[in-house]
C-alpha cells in the first residue's frame, strides 16, 4: 500500500494488535470477555498516546491509535485495510508483546497487511528472547525477514518515536535492536488503556508494571534475558498518576505484572502511596501482585500489601521437591519457608495462587501425584496453576538444548506451557501430557474444594471471590482444553480464523457443532457453579466454620514441621530441613 498524500492532511493510523494463538483444533482462542488484561497493550498505548500528544510526526499531523487484543476482540482485517486506504496508506500495524506460542498467529495476522504493502513491525518476548540468546536466525525469525516485517527487540520507551517516523516516511528498518540499552522507567509514559478496551476483560481490570527485570537466575525464565537482571522501577508518583488516570474513567482494579513485586526497591513507597489513595481518598483500589516465596521476611511487606488493596497474590512456588528447584536454579525457593509464608498471607485474608511446574528431571507420574496430595494436606494454598516445563525461546533451558542439538518441537504454537515440547528423562511424552491433565483433576476434587472453602471462612478470605476463581481453575482445562489463564467467558470461534495449515470447515459443519459444544459446555459449567455456590453457602453458614482447623492451617511448630511429608518424602526435603535447623536455633 503506497503512501499517497492528499489534502487535507491524512492522519497516521497506528494499529496495535496483541495476537492470541491457536487451540489444538486450529482455531484462534478468543472470548467474549478475556481473563487477563494485556500489559503490553497498555504500555504501548501509553507510549503511543504520548507520541501523539507531542506530535512526533510534525505540527498538526495527528496519530489515531487502534487497540486490538485478539483474546477478546476479532480482527477485522478488511475494515482495517479500508481505514488505512482512507488515509492514503499513512500508517502501520504493530504486533505487540508477541510470545513464542503467539508467533505463528502473529505471522498469519501480518500476512494480508504485508501483501497490501502496509508497514508491519513485531515486538515482544519471542523476537527479543531469540536475539538475546540465539544466533538471530533461529526459531523462525527468518519468516519475519522474508515477509518484510520489521523486528523490534527491547522496550519501546523513548524509541517508538523513531519507529513511527520511519513508518510514516516509508523507511521502516528491518531491525530495531535495543536489547543492550534498556530504558529507565521513572517519568516514562505509564501504561493505560481507554475504558472501551478494558471493558473486554473480566472484572473491569487493567494492568501496569511497577518495575522490570529480575535478579534471580531461574533457567526456565525468559524475563531475565529480555528485561534484564538489573531491576528498573517506576516511582510512586508514576503509579499514583496512572491510578488517578484510570480512576477518572471508573477503573480501580489492577494486575501489577512485575515478575516479583517484592524485589521492587520502590515497593514500600508505592504501597504507602496506594494506601493513602485507598484509605484517605477512598479510591477502591484492588490489586493482584506476583511475589517470591521469601517476601514474608520483608518487614511490613505483607501487611502493607493488604492495606494497599492486594486481594490476590501469585507466588512462584514452582515445586515442592528441592532437587527440582536446584536443577532449575530456583535456589531462592526454600521449602522450609513455604508454610510460614502462606500462613502470613492467610492471616491477612488474601487469596493465594501458586505456579507449579510439572516435568522437572526428577518428576514421574507417581511423584507428581504424591506431591499434589502433600500440598493438599500440608500447605495452606488456595489455587494452583499447573504448567509443563517448557524450553521457551529466550530462556537458558532453550539455549542449552539448542546448542546441544536436542530435539524440540518445531511448532511454536504449542510453546504455551501446557504442551510437551521436548523429551523427559523419566516420562514418555504421553505420560507427561496425561499427568498434566490429571493434575488439575487431582487438585480440584470436590472434597478438596470444600476444604479450600472451609479454610477461607476460617481465615477471613473472601469466599465469593474464591468461588469465582475456583470455578475457572476447576473447569477450564476439562471443558475448554486450554489453561485457565487463557480462559474467559463464552468461547468465540469463526471458521475463517482457522490455522492456514488446517482445512477450512464448511459452515454447515462448523456452526451446528459449535452451537452444540457451547450449550454442552455451559450446561456443565452451570452445574459446577451451582455445586460450588451451594457448598460455599453451607460452609459459610456452619456454626463451626470459624473454628475450622487442619494440618495446613496449623502454625509452624518449634521443630519446623520436621514430621511433615513435605520434608520426609524426598532426599532434598530432608536436606533442606537439616540446613534450616541450625539457622532456627536461638543464639
Amino acid at each position: 500500500m503506497s503512501v499517497t498524500r492528499s489534502s487535507p492532511q491524512p492522519r497516521f493510523q497506528l494499529i496495535l494488535i496483541k495476537p492470541s494463538h491457536y487451540d489444538d483444533d486450529g482455531y484462534v482462542i478468543r472470548w467474549w470477555r478475556g481473563m487477563i488484561p494485556s500489559n503490553s497493550l497498555a504500555a504501548l498505548y501509553g507510549i503511543a498516546a504520548d507520541c501523539a500528544d507531542r506530535e512526533v510526526l510534525g505540527p498538526g499531523i495527528a496519530i489515531d491509535i487502534v487497540v486490538i487484543d485478539e483474546t477478546n476482540t476479532r480482527i477485522d482485517t478488511p475494515a482495517l485495510l479500508a481505514q488505512l486506504r482512507e488515509q492514503g496508506g499513512f500508517g502501520m500495524v504493530a504486533l505487540v508483546g508477541v510470545q513464542s506460542n503467539q508467533y505463528p498467529r502473529a505471522l498469519d495476522i501480518a500476512r494480508p497487511f504485508r501483501e497490501a504493502g502496509v508497514p508491519v513491525a513485531m515486538g515482544g518476548f519471542h523476537v527479543s528472547g531469540c536475539l538475546a540468546m540465539l544466533d538471530g536466525d533461529a526459531v523462525g525469525l527468518g519468516a519475519c525477514r522474508e515477509m518484510g516485517i520489521s523486528i523490534f527487540a527491547g522496550e519501546a520507551e523513548g524509541r517508538l518515536d523513531g519507529v513511527i517516523r520511519d513508518a510514516a516516511s516509508g523507511q521502516l528498518a528491518p531491525l530495531y535492536d535495543f536489547m543492550k540499552d534498556l530504558p529507565g522507567l521513572e517519568e516514562a509514559p505509564t501504561p493505560f488503556l481507554p475504558k472501551r478496551y478494558v471493558e473486554h476483560t473480566l472484572g473491569l481490570s487493567s494492568s501496569f508494571d511497577a518495575g522490570r527485570g529480575c535478579p534471580y537466575q531461574c533457567s526456565f525464565c525468559t524475563i531475565i534475558n529480555v528485561q534484564g537482571r538489573k531491576s528498573r522501577f517506576r516511582s510512586a508518583d508514576d503509579v499514583e498518576r496512572l491510578v488517578r488516570t484510570n480512576w477518572a474513567q471508573g477503573i480501580s482494579k489492577f494486575f501489577i505484572t512485575d515478575d516479583n513485586f517484592a524485589r521492587n526497591r520502590q515497593w514500600e513507597a508505592i504501597l504507602d502511596r496506594l494506601i493513602h489513595l485507598r484509605e484517605v481518598e477512598k479510591i477502591p483500589i484492588g490489586l493482584m501482585i506476583q511475589v517470591d516465596t521469601l517476601c514474608h521476611k520483608i518487614p511490613h511487606f505483607v501487611e502493607k500489601s493488604k492495606r494497599a488493596g492486594v486481594t490476590r497474590v501469585f507466588i512462584g512456588l514452582e515445586n515442592v521437591n528441592p532437587d527440582n528447584l536446584i536443577n532449575a536454579k530456583k535456589r531462592q525457593n526454600k521449602i522450609t519457608e513455604y508454610r510460614r509464608m502462606l500462613l502470613d498471607w492467610k492471616a491477612q485474608g488474601i487469596i493465594t495462587l501458586a505456579g507449579y511446574i510439572l516435568g522437572f528431571p526428577a518428576d514421574t507420574p507417581e511423584s507428581i501425584r504424591r506431591d499434589i496430595a502433600i500440598i493438599q494436606r500440608e500447605l495452606p494454598l488456595d489455587v494452583i496453576e499447573f504448567f509443563c516445563l517448557t524450553p521457551l525461546p529466550g530462556s537458558e533451558d532453550h539455549q542449552t538444548l539448542w546448542r546441544e542439538g536436542v530435539a524440540m518441537d518445531p511448532d511454536l504454537n504449542i510453546y504455551d506451557v501446557e504442551h510437551v515440547c521436548t523429551a523427559h528423562p523419566k516420562m514418555t511424552k504421553g505420560e507427561w501430557e496425561a499427568i498434566y491433565r490429571e493434575a488439575w483433576a487431582l487438585y480440584y476434587t470436590p472434597a478438596h474444594i470444600r476444604t479450600l472453602l472451609r479454610r477461607a471462612v476460617a481465615t477471613g478470605v473472601p469466599v465469593g471471590s474464591l468461588v469465582k476463581i475456583l470455578v475457572s481453575f476447576a473447569t477450564t482445562v476439562r471443558l475448554e482444553n486450554v489453561h485457565p489463564l487463557q480462559g474467559g467467558v463464552l468461547r468465540l470461534k469463526h471458521p475463517s480464523e482457522r490455522r492456514p495449515e488446517m482445512a477450512r470447515e464448511s459452515a454447515f459443519v462448523f456452526w451446528p457443532r459449535f452451537a452444540w459444544e457451547t450449550a454442552r459446555k455451559h450446561a456443565s459449567l452451570a452445574k459446577a457453579i451451582v455445586q460450588l455456590v451451594v457448598a460455599a453457602v453451607a460452609i459459610t453458614r456452619s456454626k463451626e466454620a470459624a473454628n475450622y482447623m487442619d494440618q495446613a492451617l496449623t502454625p509452624v511448630g518449634e521443630d519446623g514441621d520436621a514430621t511433615l511429608e513435605l520434608f520426609t518424602q524426598t532426599t532434598g526435603g530432608r536436606a533442606s530441613l537439616a540446613r534450616a535447623r541450625p539457622m532456627a536455633r536461638p543464639a
